[in-house]
């Protein structure tokens, strides 16, 4: 008999050290070592533990400010640390039980921290062909730029995990994560002064909008009756799935903003992507409680969509851009080198006007102008139409001639039609079988790619003006 009771005895206590294991404390993956954090800011920490614990934080920047805090009865701690001004490096300490060191996370840099996410354009890697970006050989020798790339996976449920790893930019980790992604991170360090940028990469390609929307969302916007079932194929399609597994994971890591590429993929339900598309940036800033700037790509030209679906798509994201503050929108109808591949291989670009996108309105470099011309105004003349623009300096042509204008007719009919650019910077535009033209359209297809350009070398977006309210 003694000797159950000295092995129960032997076992309980086993137990109770075996639950104070600090191999067992558990950090996200993205708080680990290499991560850039948000500099200047108070940025939250969380984790887990064996059992119920008493936390010690240490952060190499502010060593004499100790923080304390306790897990719960689900073995679960959050609190929050302010960081410093100045990029680092440093490192975090956690001491648990008996005052053990139960994780060191070392090499953390202050700086920007952005999400970059979408479909298969913002995924498009180095590995694919890049025809923009010839010279590689000193492009990746950056040590203060630093991804993470979030693993692919989808979920029913949101999860609190993911797998991923902080990597340090060079030739071998830059090869396979996002172009755009790099070349806005790039742009944003030099344009910071060299100040560390850190990137995570939360993207999968061929997924529509509505899996990347969380379920609150769907229901308080009362979105779900305008969420049709998708196709099943090799992307997941069911809603929210990417939301919980890919972007709730980090809605604890505090971040500068977001960049976002996608759309292609709901070209076909169009009609609601402008509502679809509010809603999402709305969710995510609800999530991350922050209000985010979100800067995104209008989709670029492509001959494979069928009617006019990419033009109203382009059409409900410059809604977008248009109506929610603190979002600005970048066109790339000019960057295509193949109207056949729905992947253009000029990215560093595009990268790069989301970067001034960014650095003109999160960082007032005012000396920065990303905007493209937009439409402002027109007015019938006659058998002519005027346009007005929003373009900085006068309009130049780079063909021969202004092409992809259309003049609309009485009927609603659309005629091709010839523009020229008048001493005011105006667009004139006529159409020989119209006498009493009504409304005006300009690369409003699925595949025009834009001629007129301002004097930063912008593109005039695309535009109608007979749209039905």
């Amino acid at each position: 008999m003694k000797r159950i009771v000295y092995f129960l005895v032997s076992l309980l206590g086993f137990t109770k050290l075996a639950a104070q294991d600090p191999a067992d404390f558990v950090l996200p993956s993205i708080i680990s070592d290499h991560a850039v954090m948000q500099r200047d800011a108070e940025v939250k920490l969380w984790g887990w533990c064996p059992s119920v614990w008493d936390l010690k934080i240490v952060c190499s920047w502010a060593p004499n400010d100790t923080v304390h805090v306790s897990s719960d009865k689900y073995k679960y701690w959050e609190t929050y640390v302010n960081t410093p001004k100045a990029e680092g490096p440093y490192t975090i300490q956690f001491y648990g039980w008996e005052g053990k060191l139960c994780a060191e996370v070392k090499d953390i840099l202050m700086g920007e921290t952005w999400l970059c996410s979408g479909q298969s354009n913002m995924e498009y890697c180095f590995k694919w062909r890049v025809d923009d970006i010839t010279d590689r050989s000193t492009l990746f020798d950056n040590k203060k730029i630093r991804f993470f790339k979030v693993a692919k996976s989808s979920s029913a449920y949101p999860v609190e995990r993911i797998q991923g790893k902080w990597e340090i930019c060079s030739p071998e980790t830059a090869e396979d994560f996002s172009v755009v992604a790099f070349c806005f991170g790039k742009k944003l360090n030099e344009g910071l002064g060299n100040l560390p940028v850190g990137l995570i990469g939360s993207y999968w390609g061929g997924t529509a909008i509505e899996p990347w929307i969380d379920e609150f969302t769907l229901r308080h916007e009362k979105l779900e009756e305008k969420t049709k079932a998708l196709t099943a194929g090799w992307a997941p399609t069911a809603n929210s799935s990417l939301y919980n597994a890919m972007i709730h994971p980090i809605i604890n890591y505090t971040i500068a903003g977001v960049i976002w590429y996608q759309g292609e993929a709901n070209n076909e339900r169009h009609q609601d992507y402008g509502v679809m598309f509010d809603a999402m940036i709305r969710g995510w800033r609800n999530a991350f409680h922050h209000y985010l700037p979100f800067y995104f790509v209008q989709v670029a030209p492509w001959s494979g969509y069928a009617d006019k679906n990419a033009a109203y798509l382009r059409e409900q994201q410059a809604d977008v851009a248009a109506t929610l503050r603190n979002t600005g929108m970048v066109v790339v109808g000019d960057l295509v080198n193949d109207l056949t591949d729905i992947h253009p291989s000029l990215k560093r670009q595009v990268g790069e006007r989301l970067a001034d996108m960014a650095l003109k309105n999160s960082y007032h470099k005012e000396d920065i102008q990303p905007y493209s011309p937009m439409l402002k105004s027109f007015r019938v003349d006659g058998r002519k139409v005027i346009v007005t623009t929003t373009a900085i300096g006068k309009l130049a042509c780079r063909d021969k001639a202004i092409r992809h204008f259309e003049v609309v007719d009485k009927e609603g009919n659309l005629h091709p039609a010839k523009a020229s650019i008048l001493k005011n910077g105006d667009i004139s535009v006529i159409a020989d079988k119209v006498k009493e033209p009504v409304g005006v359209r300009y690369c409003f297809s699925n595949d025009a790619m834009p001629d007129l350009f301002d004097s930063n070398g912008l593109p005039l977006a695309p535009f109608r003006t007979d749209r039905k309210k």
